[in-house]
Protein backbone atom coordinates (compact mmCIF):
# COMPACT_ATOMS: atom_id res chain seq x y z
CA UNK A 1 0.00 0.00 0.00
CA UNK A 2 1.30 3.42 -1.01
CA UNK A 3 0.34 6.50 0.96
CA UNK A 4 0.45 9.58 -1.24
CA UNK A 5 1.88 12.74 0.36
CA UNK A 6 -0.26 15.71 -0.64
CA UNK A 7 0.37 19.42 -0.27
CA UNK A 8 -2.49 21.44 1.11
CA UNK A 9 -4.19 23.07 -1.85
CA UNK A 10 -6.57 25.95 -1.16
CA UNK A 11 -8.09 27.29 -4.38
CA UNK A 12 -10.70 30.00 -4.07
CA UNK A 13 -14.19 29.89 -5.49
CA UNK A 14 -13.52 32.93 -7.64
CA UNK A 15 -15.95 35.54 -8.85
CA UNK A 16 -18.48 35.06 -6.07
CA UNK A 17 -19.73 38.49 -5.11
CA UNK A 18 -22.97 39.82 -3.69
CA UNK A 19 -25.21 41.07 -6.46
CA UNK A 20 -25.49 44.85 -6.61
CA UNK A 21 -27.77 45.18 -9.61
CA UNK A 22 -31.44 44.27 -9.82
CA UNK A 23 -32.07 45.33 -13.42
CA UNK A 24 -32.54 41.76 -14.62
CA UNK A 25 -35.62 40.95 -12.57
CA UNK A 26 -37.20 37.68 -13.65
CA UNK A 27 -40.47 36.90 -12.03
CA UNK A 28 -43.17 34.39 -12.82
CA UNK A 29 -43.68 30.72 -12.12
CA UNK A 30 -40.72 28.42 -12.55
CA UNK A 31 -41.21 24.81 -13.65
CA UNK A 32 -40.72 21.65 -11.60
CA UNK A 33 -37.09 21.06 -10.87
CA UNK A 34 -36.51 18.16 -13.29
CA UNK A 35 -38.10 19.17 -16.59
CA UNK A 36 -40.09 21.71 -18.59
CA UNK A 37 -41.50 21.71 -22.10
CA UNK A 38 -39.19 22.45 -25.01
CA UNK A 39 -41.13 25.49 -26.24
CA UNK A 40 -41.36 27.07 -22.76
CA UNK A 41 -37.66 26.36 -22.31
CA UNK A 42 -36.79 28.28 -25.46
CA UNK A 43 -38.93 31.18 -24.30
CA UNK A 44 -37.31 31.12 -20.84
CA UNK A 45 -33.83 31.08 -22.38
CA UNK A 46 -34.78 34.04 -24.54
CA UNK A 47 -35.86 35.95 -21.44
CA UNK A 48 -32.57 35.10 -19.74
CA UNK A 49 -30.72 36.39 -22.76
CA UNK A 50 -32.64 39.66 -22.58
CA UNK A 51 -31.20 40.40 -19.12
CA UNK A 52 -27.75 41.15 -20.55
CA UNK A 53 -26.49 42.85 -23.68
CA UNK A 54 -22.71 42.98 -23.53
CA UNK A 55 -19.69 41.58 -21.72
CA UNK A 56 -20.09 43.75 -18.64
CA UNK A 57 -23.77 42.92 -18.09
CA UNK A 58 -23.16 39.21 -18.79
CA UNK A 59 -20.37 39.12 -16.22
CA UNK A 60 -22.70 40.69 -13.63
CA UNK A 61 -25.22 37.96 -14.35
CA UNK A 62 -22.51 35.30 -14.30
CA UNK A 63 -21.35 36.45 -10.86
CA UNK A 64 -24.90 36.33 -9.53
CA UNK A 65 -25.34 32.79 -10.87
CA UNK A 66 -22.04 31.67 -9.38
CA UNK A 67 -22.86 33.11 -6.01
CA UNK A 68 -26.35 31.65 -5.99
CA UNK A 69 -25.20 28.15 -6.96
CA UNK A 70 -22.36 28.15 -4.43
CA UNK A 71 -24.68 29.32 -1.67
CA UNK A 72 -27.41 26.77 -2.44
CA UNK A 73 -24.80 24.00 -2.49
CA UNK A 74 -23.49 25.00 0.92
CA UNK A 75 -20.15 26.15 -0.51
CA UNK A 76 -20.37 29.83 0.36
CA UNK A 77 -18.49 30.54 2.51
CA UNK A 78 -16.42 27.56 1.32
CA UNK A 79 -15.49 24.82 3.78
CA UNK A 80 -11.92 24.79 5.03
CA UNK A 81 -9.97 22.06 3.31
CA UNK A 82 -8.60 19.27 5.47
CA UNK A 83 -5.86 16.72 4.80
CA UNK A 84 -6.93 14.26 2.12
CA UNK A 85 -5.06 11.29 3.66
CA UNK A 86 -4.91 9.78 0.18
CA UNK A 87 -4.06 6.12 -0.32
CA UNK A 88 -3.33 4.28 -3.59
CA UNK A 89 -3.04 0.52 -4.03
CA UNK A 90 -3.47 -2.26 -6.56
CA UNK A 91 -1.55 -0.57 -9.39
CA UNK A 92 -1.96 -2.46 -12.68
CA UNK A 93 0.41 -1.79 -15.59
CA UNK A 94 -1.18 -1.79 -19.04
CA UNK A 95 0.03 -0.80 -22.51
CA UNK A 96 1.08 2.85 -22.20
CA UNK A 97 -0.72 3.50 -18.90
CA UNK A 98 -1.23 2.27 -15.36
CA UNK A 99 -4.33 2.15 -13.14
CA UNK A 100 -4.35 2.55 -9.34
CA UNK A 101 -7.21 2.28 -6.87
CA UNK A 102 -7.41 5.43 -4.75
CA UNK A 103 -9.26 6.68 -1.70
CA UNK A 104 -9.09 10.02 0.08
CA UNK A 105 -11.13 11.94 2.63
CA UNK A 106 -12.90 14.91 1.07
CA UNK A 107 -13.77 15.87 4.64
CA UNK A 108 -13.05 13.98 7.86
CA UNK A 109 -14.74 10.58 7.83
CA UNK A 110 -16.02 10.70 4.24
CA UNK A 111 -14.07 8.62 1.73
CA UNK A 112 -13.98 9.30 -1.99
CA UNK A 113 -13.24 6.09 -3.94
CA UNK A 114 -11.82 6.20 -7.45
CA UNK A 115 -9.26 5.15 -10.02
CA UNK A 116 -6.17 7.04 -11.13
CA UNK A 117 -4.95 6.51 -14.70
CA UNK A 118 -1.36 7.58 -15.38
CA UNK A 119 0.78 7.58 -18.54
CA UNK A 120 3.77 5.23 -18.63
CA UNK A 121 6.89 5.55 -20.72
CA UNK A 122 6.60 9.35 -20.82
CA UNK A 123 8.15 12.23 -18.93
CA UNK A 124 5.92 14.66 -17.04
CA UNK A 125 4.61 16.91 -15.82
CA UNK A 126 1.30 15.78 -17.29
CA UNK A 127 -1.98 17.66 -17.79
CA UNK A 128 -4.89 16.57 -15.63
CA UNK A 129 -8.38 15.37 -16.57
CA UNK A 130 -11.08 14.77 -13.95
CA UNK A 131 -13.87 12.51 -15.21
CA UNK A 132 -17.05 12.37 -13.08
CA UNK A 133 -19.47 9.63 -14.15
CA UNK A 134 -23.22 9.45 -14.58
CA UNK A 135 -26.01 7.15 -13.43
CA UNK A 136 -24.79 3.94 -15.04
CA UNK A 137 -25.91 0.77 -13.27
CA UNK A 138 -24.01 -2.51 -13.31
CA UNK A 139 -24.88 -4.86 -16.17
CA UNK A 140 -23.61 -8.23 -17.34
CA UNK A 141 -19.95 -7.76 -18.23
CA UNK A 142 -20.06 -4.04 -17.49
CA UNK A 143 -19.45 -2.64 -13.97
CA UNK A 144 -21.27 0.42 -12.65
CA UNK A 145 -20.34 4.07 -12.45
CA UNK A 146 -16.68 4.93 -12.60
CA UNK A 147 -15.78 1.34 -13.51
CA UNK A 148 -18.07 1.04 -16.54
CA UNK A 149 -16.38 -0.04 -19.73
CA UNK A 150 -16.89 3.31 -21.48
CA UNK A 151 -15.13 5.18 -18.66
CA UNK A 152 -12.30 2.69 -18.44
CA UNK A 153 -11.79 3.19 -22.18
CA UNK A 154 -12.03 6.99 -21.95
CA UNK A 155 -9.65 7.33 -19.02
CA UNK A 156 -7.13 4.82 -20.30
CA UNK A 157 -7.00 6.35 -23.78
CA UNK A 158 -6.49 9.85 -22.37
CA UNK A 159 -3.69 8.46 -20.20
CA UNK A 160 -2.12 6.84 -23.26
CA UNK A 161 -2.27 10.32 -24.87
CA UNK A 162 -0.31 11.75 -21.94
CA UNK A 163 -2.85 12.90 -19.32
CA UNK A 164 -3.29 11.96 -15.66
CA UNK A 165 -6.96 11.04 -15.33
CA UNK A 166 -9.03 10.55 -12.20
CA UNK A 167 -12.55 9.14 -12.05
CA UNK A 168 -14.45 8.50 -8.81
CA UNK A 169 -17.79 7.32 -7.44
CA UNK A 170 -20.79 9.56 -7.03
CA UNK A 171 -22.03 9.53 -3.45
CA UNK A 172 -24.17 6.49 -2.72
CA UNK A 173 -22.85 4.77 -5.85
CA UNK A 174 -20.38 1.96 -6.41
CA UNK A 175 -18.08 1.71 -3.41
CA UNK A 176 -19.25 5.03 -2.00
CA UNK A 177 -22.01 3.63 0.19
CA UNK A 178 -21.71 5.85 3.25
CA UNK A 179 -24.91 7.74 2.34
CA UNK A 180 -27.90 7.59 0.01
CA UNK A 181 -27.62 8.89 -3.53
CA UNK A 182 -31.06 10.13 -4.55
CA UNK A 183 -31.37 12.84 -1.93
CA UNK A 184 -30.88 16.61 -2.30
CA UNK A 185 -27.93 16.60 0.10
CA UNK A 186 -26.02 14.42 -2.36
CA UNK A 187 -25.58 17.41 -4.67
CA UNK A 188 -23.45 19.58 -2.38
CA UNK A 189 -21.26 16.67 -1.30
CA UNK A 190 -20.76 15.47 -4.87
CA UNK A 191 -19.72 18.96 -5.93
CA UNK A 192 -17.31 19.22 -3.01
CA UNK A 193 -15.88 15.81 -3.93
CA UNK A 194 -15.22 17.09 -7.46
CA UNK A 195 -13.33 20.14 -6.16
CA UNK A 196 -11.34 17.94 -3.80
CA UNK A 197 -10.60 15.52 -6.63
CA UNK A 198 -8.94 18.40 -8.45
CA UNK A 199 -6.95 19.09 -5.27
CA UNK A 200 -5.88 15.46 -5.13
CA UNK A 201 -4.68 15.12 -8.72
CA UNK A 202 -3.05 18.53 -9.10
CA UNK A 203 -1.01 17.95 -5.92
CA UNK A 204 0.68 14.90 -7.45
CA UNK A 205 4.35 15.54 -8.24
CA UNK A 206 3.90 14.55 -11.91
CA UNK A 207 0.85 16.78 -12.51
CA UNK A 208 0.77 20.08 -14.37
CA UNK A 209 -1.71 22.09 -12.30
CA UNK A 210 -1.94 24.77 -15.00
CA UNK A 211 -3.55 22.34 -17.47
CA UNK A 212 -6.72 20.90 -15.95
CA UNK A 213 -9.82 19.73 -17.81
CA UNK A 214 -13.10 18.05 -16.87
CA UNK A 215 -15.39 15.77 -18.83
CA UNK A 216 -18.31 13.54 -17.90
CA UNK A 217 -21.54 12.25 -19.40
CA UNK A 218 -25.12 12.59 -18.18
CA UNK A 219 -24.93 13.17 -14.40
CA UNK A 220 -21.17 13.41 -14.88
CA UNK A 221 -21.90 16.20 -17.35
CA UNK A 222 -23.78 18.01 -14.58
CA UNK A 223 -20.78 17.67 -12.29
CA UNK A 224 -18.53 18.87 -15.13
CA UNK A 225 -20.33 22.15 -15.75
CA UNK A 226 -20.95 22.82 -12.06
CA UNK A 227 -17.25 22.35 -11.32
CA UNK A 228 -16.27 24.61 -14.23
CA UNK A 229 -18.75 27.20 -12.97
CA UNK A 230 -17.24 27.20 -9.47
CA UNK A 231 -13.55 26.51 -10.03
CA UNK A 232 -11.40 28.44 -12.49
CA UNK A 233 -8.64 25.83 -12.22
CA UNK A 234 -10.62 23.94 -14.87
CA UNK A 235 -9.17 25.36 -18.08
CA UNK A 236 -11.29 23.30 -20.49
CA UNK A 237 -14.54 21.36 -20.09
CA UNK A 238 -16.55 18.87 -22.12
CA UNK A 239 -20.00 18.09 -20.69
CA UNK A 240 -21.45 15.16 -22.64
CA UNK A 241 -25.19 14.57 -23.32
CA UNK A 242 -26.33 16.87 -20.53
CA UNK A 243 -26.55 20.61 -21.34
CA UNK A 244 -30.22 21.32 -22.05
CA UNK A 245 -32.60 24.27 -21.74
CA UNK A 246 -35.57 22.06 -20.85
CA UNK A 247 -34.02 19.29 -18.74
CA UNK A 248 -32.67 20.19 -15.32
CA UNK A 249 -31.40 16.75 -14.33
CA UNK A 250 -33.50 13.73 -13.46
CA UNK A 251 -31.99 12.98 -10.06
CA UNK A 252 -32.28 14.69 -6.70
CA UNK A 253 -28.49 14.83 -6.66
CA UNK A 254 -28.62 17.25 -9.62
CA UNK A 255 -31.73 19.34 -9.14
CA UNK A 256 -33.10 18.53 -5.72
CA UNK A 257 -31.99 21.93 -4.43
CA UNK A 258 -33.14 25.27 -5.91
CA UNK A 259 -29.86 25.97 -7.69
CA UNK A 260 -31.79 27.12 -10.77
CA UNK A 261 -33.91 29.73 -9.01
CA UNK A 262 -33.55 32.40 -6.37
CA UNK A 263 -34.73 35.88 -5.48
CA UNK A 264 -35.06 37.77 -8.78
CA UNK A 265 -33.12 35.02 -10.56
CA UNK A 266 -34.17 32.26 -12.93
CA UNK A 267 -31.46 30.30 -14.67
CA UNK A 268 -30.81 26.86 -16.16
CA UNK A 269 -28.08 24.40 -17.14
CA UNK A 270 -27.33 26.31 -20.34
CA UNK A 271 -26.28 29.34 -18.33
CA UNK A 272 -24.37 27.14 -15.90
CA UNK A 273 -22.30 25.89 -18.83
CA UNK A 274 -21.96 29.45 -20.13
CA UNK A 275 -20.36 30.52 -16.85
CA UNK A 276 -17.20 28.71 -17.95
CA UNK A 277 -16.63 31.30 -20.70
CA UNK A 278 -14.17 32.25 -22.08
CA UNK A 279 -12.41 28.98 -21.16
CA UNK A 280 -12.62 26.38 -23.98
CA UNK A 281 -15.70 24.16 -23.90
CA UNK A 282 -17.13 21.36 -26.02
CA UNK A 283 -20.83 20.48 -25.84
CA UNK A 284 -21.49 16.91 -26.96
CA UNK A 285 -25.11 16.27 -27.89
CA UNK A 286 -27.28 13.63 -29.58
CA UNK A 287 -30.65 13.33 -31.27
CA UNK A 288 -31.84 10.63 -28.89
CA UNK A 289 -32.14 12.52 -25.58
CA UNK A 290 -32.79 15.97 -24.10
CA UNK A 291 -29.75 17.44 -25.89
CA UNK A 292 -31.46 17.03 -29.28
CA UNK A 293 -31.94 20.81 -29.62
CA UNK A 294 -28.35 21.78 -28.80
CA UNK A 295 -27.28 22.91 -32.30
CA UNK A 296 -30.18 25.39 -32.60
CA UNK A 297 -31.02 26.32 -28.96
CA UNK A 298 -28.29 25.76 -26.37
CA UNK A 299 -25.17 26.12 -28.51
CA UNK A 300 -26.15 29.52 -30.01
CA UNK A 301 -26.68 30.89 -26.49
CA UNK A 302 -23.18 29.82 -25.47
CA UNK A 303 -21.77 31.22 -28.70
CA UNK A 304 -23.32 34.58 -27.88
CA UNK A 305 -21.73 34.53 -24.40
CA UNK A 306 -18.31 33.60 -25.76
CA UNK A 307 -18.56 36.30 -28.42
CA UNK A 308 -18.87 38.96 -25.70
CA UNK A 309 -15.27 38.06 -24.88
CA UNK A 310 -14.29 38.08 -28.55
CA UNK A 311 -13.67 34.33 -28.29
CA UNK A 312 -16.56 32.68 -30.09
CA UNK A 313 -14.25 29.97 -31.45
CA UNK A 314 -13.56 28.63 -27.97
CA UNK A 315 -16.94 26.93 -27.67
CA UNK A 316 -17.77 24.01 -29.95
CA UNK A 317 -20.57 21.50 -30.45
CA UNK A 318 -20.22 17.89 -31.59
CA UNK A 319 -23.74 16.69 -32.41
CA UNK A 320 -24.65 13.09 -33.30
CA UNK A 321 -28.23 13.15 -34.54
CA UNK A 322 -28.70 9.39 -34.81
CA UNK A 323 -27.19 8.45 -31.46
CA UNK A 324 -28.51 7.86 -27.95
CA UNK A 325 -27.67 8.88 -24.40
CA UNK A 326 -24.25 7.43 -23.55
CA UNK A 327 -20.51 8.13 -23.64
CA UNK A 328 -19.98 5.95 -26.70
CA UNK A 329 -17.10 5.80 -29.19
CA UNK A 330 -18.07 8.79 -31.34
CA UNK A 331 -18.54 11.02 -28.30
CA UNK A 332 -15.22 9.90 -26.87
CA UNK A 333 -13.52 10.56 -30.21
CA UNK A 334 -14.81 14.14 -30.25
CA UNK A 335 -13.57 14.68 -26.69
CA UNK A 336 -10.14 13.21 -27.48
CA UNK A 337 -9.69 15.70 -30.32
CA UNK A 338 -10.89 18.61 -28.18
CA UNK A 339 -8.70 17.79 -25.18
CA UNK A 340 -5.70 17.09 -27.40
CA UNK A 341 -6.07 20.63 -28.77
CA UNK A 342 -6.59 22.29 -25.41
CA UNK A 343 -4.15 20.32 -23.24
CA UNK A 344 -1.46 19.52 -25.78
CA UNK A 345 -2.03 15.77 -25.62
CA UNK A 346 -0.31 13.35 -27.98
CA UNK A 347 -3.30 12.13 -29.97
CA UNK A 348 -1.10 10.98 -32.85
CA UNK A 349 0.26 8.21 -30.64
CA UNK A 350 -3.18 6.57 -30.50
CA UNK A 351 -4.30 7.11 -34.09
CA UNK A 352 -4.88 4.16 -36.41
CA UNK A 353 -3.80 4.21 -40.03
CA UNK A 354 -7.24 5.48 -41.08
CA UNK A 355 -6.89 8.53 -38.80
CA UNK A 356 -9.37 7.34 -36.16
CA UNK A 357 -8.37 7.00 -32.52
CA UNK A 358 -7.57 3.36 -31.78
CA UNK A 359 -8.92 2.28 -28.38
CA UNK A 360 -8.10 -1.42 -28.85
CA UNK A 361 -5.01 -1.30 -26.61
CA UNK A 362 -7.17 -0.57 -23.56
CA UNK A 363 -7.48 -3.53 -21.22
CA UNK A 364 -10.92 -3.59 -19.55
CA UNK A 365 -10.50 -4.69 -15.93
CA UNK A 366 -13.11 -6.51 -13.87
CA UNK A 367 -14.68 -4.74 -10.92
CA UNK A 368 -12.68 -6.68 -8.34
CA UNK A 369 -9.46 -5.25 -9.79
CA UNK A 370 -10.68 -1.65 -9.47
CA UNK A 371 -12.19 -1.46 -5.99
CA UNK A 372 -10.27 0.28 -3.21
CA UNK A 373 -11.78 -1.34 -0.13
CA UNK A 374 -11.53 -5.09 0.28
CA UNK A 375 -11.51 -7.65 3.07
CA UNK A 376 -7.75 -7.14 3.29
CA UNK A 377 -8.03 -3.35 3.09
CA UNK A 378 -11.38 -2.32 4.63
CA UNK A 379 -12.68 1.21 4.90
CA UNK A 380 -11.23 2.80 8.06
CA UNK A 381 -13.27 2.61 11.26
CA UNK A 382 -13.50 6.41 11.42
CA UNK A 383 -15.79 6.41 8.37
CA UNK A 384 -19.11 8.16 8.87
CA UNK A 385 -22.12 5.88 8.59
CA UNK A 386 -25.48 6.87 7.14
CA UNK A 387 -26.92 9.87 5.31
CA UNK A 388 -27.77 11.77 8.47
CA UNK A 389 -24.26 11.46 9.92
CA UNK A 390 -22.56 12.38 6.62
CA UNK A 391 -24.70 15.41 5.90
CA UNK A 392 -24.45 16.67 9.48
CA UNK A 393 -20.65 16.43 9.32
CA UNK A 394 -20.55 18.27 5.98
CA UNK A 395 -22.82 21.08 7.19
CA UNK A 396 -20.77 21.55 10.35
CA UNK A 397 -17.42 21.92 8.56
CA UNK A 398 -15.53 25.10 9.56
CA UNK A 399 -15.80 27.80 6.92
CA UNK A 400 -13.31 30.18 5.36
CA UNK A 401 -14.60 33.71 5.67
CA UNK A 402 -13.50 35.65 2.60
Amino acid sequence: MLTLPLALVLPTLVGLVHAQDKDDHEGGTWPPHHNMGEAPAREALSKMGATWSDGKSWQRRRDRIREHVARELGLLPPPRKTDLNAVARGRVEQEGYAVSNVSFESFPGFFVTGNLYEPTGRDGPFPVVVAPHGHKRRAEGNPEGRMQNAYQTLCATLARMGAIVFTWDMVGWGENDQMEHRVPDAGPIQTWNTLRSIDFVTALACADATRVAATGSSGGGTQTFLAALLDDRIRASAPVVMVSAHWFGGCECESGLPIHQGEDLRTNNVEFAACAAPRPQLLVSVGGDWTRNTPRVEYPYLQRVYETYGMGGRVRNAHFQDEEHDYGPSKRAAVYEFLADELGLDIESVRASDGAVDESAVGILPREKLVVFTTEHPRPDRALKGTRAVTAAFRSLPRRIQ
